[in-house]
């Protein structure tokens, strides 16, 4: 899709809920998804996401949208969903299978971006990070009231979403730009993942984000927003901590880092010393789900792509050496 044509579907979608206003619709994202920036009706600001055709079913975007209005409703600092002038959620574009929807702006700047160095002040880059565990607990208490409707269908983030035959963002051990000493690498750390992941089945699991990604994370002051529920699901709760932690391996404070991400949850939602030592497991299951996630979307041979490779072999050698991933 080109530039114009995206642009053109923003504002063919806006006007489902009311027009786009006198400003042309910004892209600020483009990721998973498509992200611009509107103006609606009495000037209020808004973000609306052109979803990529074919990675979320109709049940599953209507799903995470129903997910985040409760979570809205009860006070977790996530953007709202607004509903197009016929009382929808989602709005059905002309183009075959594409879909839009619209949430309320949040205020803030991303903690950081992929792959850059984290520019906060070792102090700031505590705080924020205790604010998030804090976030992220809270978050799961909201989620742990909720009733889930009739229907809702979000992915799986537990043992056989992560690790079985057919994980949710794909076979990571199979990804062609591996060699074969990082194709063993990848097998080992997906048995011993396994092995790990069901003697901790009885740990807590529910609805999660599972994409705590430094740009899914705004701060503003002394406030945190969680943004992007794209990839939400049910699996393990502590999936998100991984998530959180994953981009900041090379991060010079990282072990001030997740010593504060891991006590502001256990302020609200209490770890003990299994959970506490699975926080390094999960985040090495997310870095290989992440090289499963470069598979369809980049080259083999693509720099980002040997970026996440190189991730997650050095994290897998290092845990299952019984190593201190985060230290």
């Amino acid at each position: 899709m080109t530039d114009d044509e995206a642009l053109a579907l923003a504002v063919q979608a806006a006007a489902q809920w009311g027009g786009a206003g006198p400003a042309v619709p910004r892209l600020i994202a483009n990721r998973e998804n498509l992200v611009f920036e509107v103006e609606l009706p009495e000037a209020a600001r808004a973000a609306l996401r052109l979803h990529r055709v074919g990675y979320q079913s109709d049940a599953a975007i209507g799903s995470e949208l129903w997910l985040v209005s409760e979570l809205a409703l009860r006070g977790v600092p996530v953007p709202l969903p607004l509903a197009t002038q016929a009382g929808r959620l989602v709005a059905e574009l002309g183009q075959e299978g594409q879909r839009a929807s619209v949430v309320l702006w949040a205020e803030g700047c991303a903690i950081g971006q992929a792959m850059l160095p984290l520019v906060q002040s070792p102090a700031e880059q505590v705080r924020i990070y205790h604010g998030l565990g804090r976030l992220l607990a809270g978050l799961h208490a909201a989620a742990d009231d909720l009733t889930l409707p009739p229907g809702f269908s979000r992915p799986d983030w537990g043992t056989e979403g992560l690790v079985g035959e057919a994980p949710f963002w794909g076979r990571f051990w199979e990804h062609p730009g591996l060699n074969n000493a990082e194709q063993q690498v990848m097998l080992a750390a997906r048995d011993w993942c396994r092995v790990r992941l069901v003697g901790f089945a009885h740990g807590d699991q529910g609805v999660i984000h599972a994409d705590v990604l430094r740009e899914n994370v705004l701060v503003d002051g002394d406030a945190l927003t969680l943004i992007d529920f794209d990839d939400c699901g049910t699996g393990f709760r502590l999936y998100d901590l991984g998530t959180a932690l994953c981009q900041s391996l090379m991060e010079p404070h990282l072990a001030a880092i997740a010593a504060a991400l891991i006590e502001g949850y256990s302020a609200l939602r209490p770890l003990d010393v299994e959970a506490r030592a699975m926080v390094p497991v999960f985040t090495l299951l997310r870095t290989l789900a992440s090289v499963g996630w470069t598979m369809p979307r980049l080259p083999p041979n693509h720099p980002a792509a040997r970026d996440h490779i190189d991730r997650a072999v050095r994290a897998a050698q290092i845990v299952m050496a019984c190593g201190d991933l985060l230290a």
